[in-house]
């Protein structure tokens, strides 16, 4: 994975990383390969994105919007920046913590159930013609 499509990290290298607990944690956790049909979902889902993001970008769709289990919240992802970590787990097993975007407008976000929705309807549309 292109490493530099990823923000850089700004305490790369640094021994006061405040971060550094987290990954520290991260590392005591086994990230093996993923399996074959997780690799599979992934390289579908990458395909999606693309497809997604052609789509809805033109129209103002900034990205989607995950709601999170974990957290109770909402998790704004810009496509490069979804993509990226879709891109980062199929090649490293795991993705790496990321900064969520910075007071985004929930307007400019949609959900992954409304892409594959609006694509089925432009192919919908398309296959009518």
């Amino acid at each position: 994975m292109p490493h530099d499509a990823l923000p850089p990290d700004p305490f790369a290298g640094d021994p006061d990383d405040p971060a550094r607990a987290l990954r520290d944690a991260d590392d005591d956790h086994e990230h093996g390969p993923i399996g074959e049909e997780e690799r599979a979902e992934l390289i579908n889902d990458l395909s999606d994105l693309a497809v997604y993001q052609a789509l809805l970008e033109p129209r103002g769709v900034r990205g989607v919007v995950v709601d999170c289990g974990d957290c109770d919240e909402p998790h704004y992802h810009d496509w490069a920046l979804l993509r990226a970590s879709l891109e980062q787990l199929l090649h490293d097993g795991h993705m790496r913590p990321h900064e969520p975007a910075f007071d985004p407008d929930p307007a400019d976000y949609v959900s992954w159930e409304y892409c594959r929705g609006y694509a089925d309807g432009v192919n919908e549309r398309e296959s009518a013609r």
